[in-house]
């Protein structure tokens, strides 16, 4: 996992995805990166961490972005500023949840010394999606 920080865009693969964002018109890469996360199976890494980054996008939509959000995840949001479905709330916080608790990316986590402060990440984020 080429990863400079521990926060949710700190990442390659977050980074490539933030790429694909930005190129869209819609919502398309947003909800297939979610939908990706919560489809079943073993969840690899660079699923799990452009998961985490879309639902850091849905954050944002509703208002309560995170620290480290990139320029181009601002730009993409208040372009497509509108209310969010309750469908795609809950999606994200499913997402979320499979990542924090079973996901490639969580067992690389939990074998740092960052493990304890990437878990309250993912806490903030899902009380940032209005989930606790």
């Amino acid at each position: 996992m080429g990863a400079w920080g521990i926060g949710n865009f700190d990442n390659d693969d977050a980074a490539d995805w933030v790429y694909e964002l930005a190129e869209s018109d819609d919502r398309d890469v947003l909800i297939a990166a979610l939908r990706e996360a919560t489809s079943g199976g073993y969840l690899e890494a660079p699923i799990g961490s452009a998961a985490l980054a879309a639902a850091e996008v849905v954050a944002a939509l509703l208002g309560n972005a995170g620290k480290g959000l990139p320029d181009e995840v601002r730009k993409w949001v208040a372009d497509h500023e509108a209310q969010v479905p309750h469908d795609l709330l809950a999606l994200s916080r499913a997402a979320v949840m499979r990542v924090k608790e079973d996901s490639e990316l969580r067992e690389l986590w939990q074998d740092s010394d960052d493990f304890e402060q990437w878990v309250s990440l993912q806490d903030d984020l899902l009380k940032r999606l209005g989930a606790g």
